[in-house]
């Protein structure tokens, strides 16, 4: 693979296939996490963390131990499993030596076990047409890009939302929208506005 078929692979999981605005996954964290930009980038940090390193788990595992012995079925629970020992994993450092933001992310720490952008993802890399395509290795390559272009847009779509929020909050918002109609709103303007980037890989 070249540098430009991997540059196409993360601008399209980036931008043109975003996590959030695009397949509508982990919109849990989106909304709840995206009030300050401080939380939001730090979520996004823990997710792009999480999302790379248990795609590419998830993709080895896959296919040098539950294809050999034939427990394709067991991937779901697997991919849940290498999930919530990374999510521990973050948990624990960020406790070590970041108090700030663990106490921030709150609740929606542990919830990156359930984020569902995380296990699409790992998911997705297995089912997509590229692995029956290329070498197993060559689908390692590509699967680890698209995670990590998958975390940057879950991350870029993260800090304009909350970016966003943060003005609307000194914003002359009618009583009725404010809150969460007004940010299901701008949620549905960005989503209108990625549309818009569909064709350009």
């Amino acid at each position: 693979m070249d540098f430009a078929s991997l540059g196409a692979a993360i601008i399209f999981a980036m931008l043109i296939n975003n996590v959030i605005l695009m397949q509508f996954l982990g919109i849990c964290p989106f909304l709840g996490v995206s009030k300050r930009t401080s939380s939001a980038i730090g979520m996004s940090g823990a997710v792009l963390f999480v999302m790379v390193i248990a795609s590419m788990a998830a993709y080895l595992i896959y296919y040098y131990i539950l294809v050999p012995y034939n427990i394709e079925y067991l991937q779901i629970i697997v991919f849940i499993l290498v999930i919530a020992s990374l999510v521990q994993l973050v948990e624990m450092v960020l406790k070590k030596f970041s108090k700030p933001l663990y106490k921030s992310l709150g609740i929606y720490l542990p919830l990156i076990t359930t984020n569902c952008a995380i296990l699409g993802v790992a998911q997705g890399n297995i089912i997509s047409d590229f692995p029956s395509t290329m070498s197993v290795g060559a689908g390692f390559v590509l699967a680890s890009v698209t995670a990590l272009g998958t975390g940057l847009g879950f991350g870029l779509i993260m800090f304009a939302f909350s970016s966003i929020r943060e003005k609307l909050e000194s914003s002359n918002v009618p009583e009725s929208w404010k809150g969460v109609p007004i940010s299901l709103v701008v949620a549905g303007l960005m989503s209108i506005a990625f549309i818009g980037l569909v064709g350009i890989v």
